[in-house]
């Protein structure tokens, strides 16, 4: 006849049950389910970082027309945007500037729109940061499918997304 203590290593030698080791998998699936949910940005949340950066870097523009003494314009159609400097008598790409390259949206396309409009011609949407620290006021609208968001800039250099 087993000892008490040989008793109590047989039952606790056994394992798990079947049962118990389904209530693990279903709360690892669980748990699995609401990373993955949370980890793929939906399309509201996709807009809502692309118009942060956005904001931060119509500010970092806007800073170094000041600086730079000269107009920079920040240009943008439904698939990507660009930041160009006023070169003599043209536009050129700001290229050699690692923040205010040229970059694509994340989800294309965006529809983007302007108040008050800046011009009345077919072209992109182009926004420009003259040498003067006050400028016009707008407001910049980003839209997606059945979401959309706005960057307010106050004309003194304080853009937010709304």
């Amino acid at each position: 006849m087993p000892t008490p203590n040989l008793r109590a290593r047989l039952r606790a030698a056994r394992g798990f049950t079947l049962l118990e080791l389904l209530v693990v998998l279903i709360i690892a699936a669980l748990l699995m389910g609401v990373v993955a949910f949370n980890a793929m940005p939906g399309e509201r949340q996709a807009l809502q970082n692309e118009a942060q950066r956005i904001a931060l870097l119509l500010q970092l523009a806007r800073d170094e027309a000041i600086v730079r003494n000269r107009p920079i314009a920040f240009e943008a159609d439904n698939s990507r945007y660009r930041f160009l400097i006023r070169e003599e008598n043209q536009w050129q790409l700001l290229g050699e500037d690692d923040l205010l390259r040229e970059r694509e949206f994340s989800r294309a396309p965006v529809a983007l729109s302007i108040v008050p409009a800046v011009s009345a011609d077919n072209g992109p949407l182009r926004i420009v940061f003259g040498r003067e620290p006050v400028d016009r006021p707008f407001l910049l609208t980003l839209a997606m499918g059945n979401s959309s968001v706005a960057i307010r800039a106050d004309g003194v250099g304080h853009f937010t997304v709304e």
